[in-house]
C-alpha cells in the first residue's frame, strides 16, 4: 500500500472480528515499531503483547476509555522512560507506525490512553523505571469498511509564514 494513501484512509476501529491475525502480521507490527526512530536512538521503549483473552479482558478494567480491547484479537501496551527527553513524542511516533504497518495488512487498530497505572502495572508486571504511555488494540474489522474521513480543511488548520496568514493549497 502506497504510505500517502495510507495515511490518509486509516481509521480508528473499535469493533474486531473473531478471526484471528496471524503470527507472521503481529511480527510485521511489532517490527514496525523496532524501526522506528526514536529521541537519540535510545529505542527506549517496551512493550507487552497481551493475546490471551482472560488478558485482554483484564487490559480493559484497567483502562478508563478502553474497555473496546477486550475484543481485539491482541494489543500492544507501549511504555516508555519518562527520562528520555522526547519519549511522549517517540509513543506517538511508534503507535502510529505500529498502526500503519497493520492497516498495510488489513488490520485494523484503535488506541487509549485512559490507563489506570497502579492496576495496570500490577497486572502486567511494568516495572517502575516505564511508563505505560498508550495501549493498542488489533484485529479484523467486523464489516468492510473503506477509510473516508471527516476533517477540516487545510484552510482552517495551516497558515502560510505567520499564525493568521492565510494558507491557499495547491490542487
Amino acid at each position: 500500500m502506497d504510505t500517502y494513501e495510507a495515511i490518509v484512509t486509516k481509521l480508528d476501529v473499535r469493533e474486531f472480528d473473531r478471526r484471528h491475525v496471524d503470527d507472521k502480521t503481529k511480527t510485521r507490527i511489532m517490527q514496525a515499531a523496532r524501526f522506528t526512530g526514536s529521541s537519540m536512538n535510545t529505542q527506549h521503549w517496551r512493550f507487552i503483547l497481551v493475546q490471551d483473552p482472560q488478558h485482554l479482558a483484564t487490559l480493559a478494567q484497567d483502562g478508563t476509555t478502553g474497555p473496546w480491547v477486550k475484543g481485539a484479537d491482541f494489543a500492544v501496551i507501549i511504555n516508555i522512560d519518562p527520562k528520555v527527553p522526547g519519549s511522549t513524542i517517540d509513543a506517538g511516533r511508534v503507535l502510529q507506525d505500529m498502526q500503519l504497518a497493520a492497516w498495510n495488512f488489513g488490520v485494523v487498530s484503535r488506541l487509549f490512553t485512559g490507563i489506570r497505572e497502579p492496576e495496570l502495572r500490577r497486572d502486567f508486571g511494568v516495572p517502575p523505571e516505564l511508563k505505560p504511555a498508550a495501549v493498542l488494540g488489533f484485529g479484523y474489522p467486523v464489516r468492510k469498511i473503506r477509510g473516508k474521513k471527516s476533517r477540516k480543511p487545510l484552510e482552517e488548520l495551516v497558515y502560510s509564514e505567520r499564525y493568521g496568514s492565510s494558507f491557499h493549497p495547491s490542487a
